[in-house]
């Protein structure tokens, strides 16, 4: 068996994983070890970029997979270290999700937070002001 390395793999499938990977050889024929596959996903939204990180295969009770080499478009050696802190946190944290989701934790150093009661008022008041604006004078 080859030496370990994390890897993005793009699958004939279209499916892409990350996992740690390594080469070997069963039985004369190429295969990779996959080892903890998960998907991640780069999404954005008004506040920055945040990584989406699933399981690749949500019901699995196994952590170890093999991959024919015929099931594979591409393979590539991941470095860049953010990503491979996303994984291993992933991994490790019971609720990595609120971290790496986008999820955010609110304390109240973070803005103005309201009750439910005072932003159903706000947003009432904003809903009938432009209601009102909108409406022919006639």
């Amino acid at each position: 068996m080859s030496d370990e390395f994390y890897g993005v793999i793009k699958l004939v499938t279209g499916e892409e994983i990350f996992a740690l990977c390594s080469v070997d050889e069963n039985n004369g024929i190429p295969m990779v070890l996959v080892q903890s596959p998960v998907t991640m996903k780069i999404l954005s939204n008004g506040t920055g970029q945040y990584v989406k990180v699933k399981p690749w295969l949500e019901l699995a009770t196994e952590d170890m997979y093999l991959i024919n080499y015929d099931r594979i478009i591409t393979m590539s050696e991941v470095k860049d270290e953010k990503m491979i802190e996303f994984y291993d946190r992933y991994l490790e944290d019971d609720d990595v999700d609120v971290e790496i989701d986008g999820k955010v934790n609110l304390n109240d150093k973070m803005g103005y937070l309201s009750t439910v009661s005072e932003a159903r008022k706000m947003l009432e008041k904003l809903y009938n002001a432009k209601r009102d604006a909108t409406e022919d004078p006639t």
